[in-house]
């Protein structure tokens, strides 16, 4: 699908999309969990439908029906909901994760505690994700994996089980850490899985998912610096309320706009507290010269964002918030002077090399820019320049779509951006907001 966007300026108030990175976790963790749970106010989404596909296939018990309220039978015994065993030797459950890394990533070392082999699938997008740092994690833990993918790709089948011991994982994406951290207190009692990180990219996303072991009083070790943790076997979730926070990775479009267009925009459901790393994103518009102003109302917090001067240029270290470079990146095409995105390598390894799309699609809009190894300099005139017949092409890239949307409110001209139903990925919803 294409949409072609004629520029306006998009102000009022807004409601936050829940966070993708809170539902998953959420929902995967009581679906190996004791007893019931509920998750209020969940995402509803291409990725979390990915998500829920896995969890059922995994024998949980899953109620959906509510949209504000999720209801979770856990089973960590993983039996289907007849009782019968998961899969049998011959022939191996299939289980497509959709586009939804997270959810693969995750699923993969969950599938490891059990003794019956699993098959993962995906998308096209989701075939060129490797796994193999935490495919050969999991082999050095007892689980044995056999890939039919290139490098590390799906189709890849899982079977345990967990035998636990050392293991060294560097992390270009903080899902394999998450994946061990959320998978290794599930194993058998007795087993000590010690887990060093010489490299760890997304550290904040790895604090998320250790505030859910927290929660669940689940035992671990940790040193400061997150390069080496210790976690014992025999420990169990258990069924609990709990609740999503808005999405920052989402809120972080319409902040964009609120910069390009330099009308005000005031979002509601966010935690300034929360675990989120792509909260940096309001501290980057400050630094480029917007005004950012948190505000407490009776339904909690709201954050407005407004423009009334020039943006300008700075350097800005990525490495905890590579998803936020799209939206980045775009803001930065508005702004005066040269605008640095550093240490964020592994941005090229999501749904696509999402330095060099940006690269290639800011070309379209007249920007200059300097495509890096790990970043990407933006030469920001304070405007854009497309033609009359510009389409940007979305790469079916939910974040690449999002981001040329609300840089095209600003444009000159109407323009044009392809494969636009990718945004069900992560914001149902976004085209309507638009208007």
């Amino acid at each position: 699908m294409n949409v072609r966007i004629t520029p306006f300026s998009l102000t009022g108030t807004f409601k936050v999309p829940a966070s993708k990175s809170h539902t998953i976790r959420q929902l995967l963790i009581a679906s190996l969990a004791d007893g019931l749970s509920e998750i209020k106010n969940p995402l509803d989404s291409l990725d979390t439908d990915s998500c829920l596909s896995v969890c059922k296939a995994f024998g949980a018990e899953i109620d959906n029906t509510d949209s504000l309220s999720w209801k979770i039978r856990g089973n960590n015994n993983f039996k289907n909901t007849d009782n019968t065993r998961l899969s049998s030797e011959s022939e191996p459950i299939k289980i497509d994760a959709g586009n939804s890394g997270t959810t693969l990533f995750f699923a993969l070392a969950a599938a490891g505690l059990q003794q019956y082999p699993v098959l993962f699938t995906g998308d096209e997008q989701l075939q060129k994700r490797s796994a193999a740092p935490l495919l050969d994690a999991l082999t050095c833990l007892g689980v044995s994996s056999l890939c039919l993918g290139e490098a590390g790709c799906v189709p890849v089948t899982i079977k345990g089980s967990w035998k636990g011991g050392k293991v060294c994982l560097p992390c270009t994406t903080s899902q394999y850490l998450s994946a061990l951290l959320i998978a290794a207190p599930l194993a058998p009692l007795g087993t000590i899985t010690e887990i060093n990180v010489p490299l760890l990219n997304e550290k904040p996303y790895v604090e998320m998912t250790l505030s859910y072991l927290k929660a669940h009083n689940i035992p671990f070790e940790v040193n400061n610096d997150f390069s080496h943790f210790v976690i014992p076997g025999g420990s169990k979730y258990y069924g609990k309320v709990q609740s999503v926070p808005g999405d920052f990775s989402s809120a972080a479009f319409l902040a964009a706009a609120a910069a390009i267009t330099k009308s005000p925009i005031t979002l509601l459901g966010l935690d300034p507290h929360d675990t989120q790393g792509d909260k940096y994103f309001f501290e980057i518009l400050i630094s480029m010269g917007c005004d950012v102003e948190w505000k407490e109302n009776g339904d909690g917090k709201t954050v407005t964002v407004s423009c009334k001067d020039s943006l300008r240029g700075g350097t800005f270290d990525m490495n905890s918030t590579p998803d936020l470079l799209p939206a980045a990146a775009v803001v930065a095409a508005y702004a005066k002077g040269d605008t640095t995105f550093v240490n964020v390598a592994h941005a090229r390894s999501k749904e696509t090399d999402r330095i060099a799309v940006m690269a290639q699609e800011l070309n379209k809009l007249g920007v200059s820019n300097t495509e890096l190894p790990d970043g990407l300099i933006v030469h920001g005139k304070g405007s854009i320049n497309p033609s009359e017949n510009t389409v940007i092409d979305g790469h079916g890239d939910h974040r690449i779509v999002m981001a040329f949307a609300v840089a095209a409110l600003g444009s000159p001209v109407p323009i044009e951006i392809t494969t636009a139903e990718c945004v069900e990925v992560s914001y149902p919803g976004f085209w309507e907001m638009l208007g």
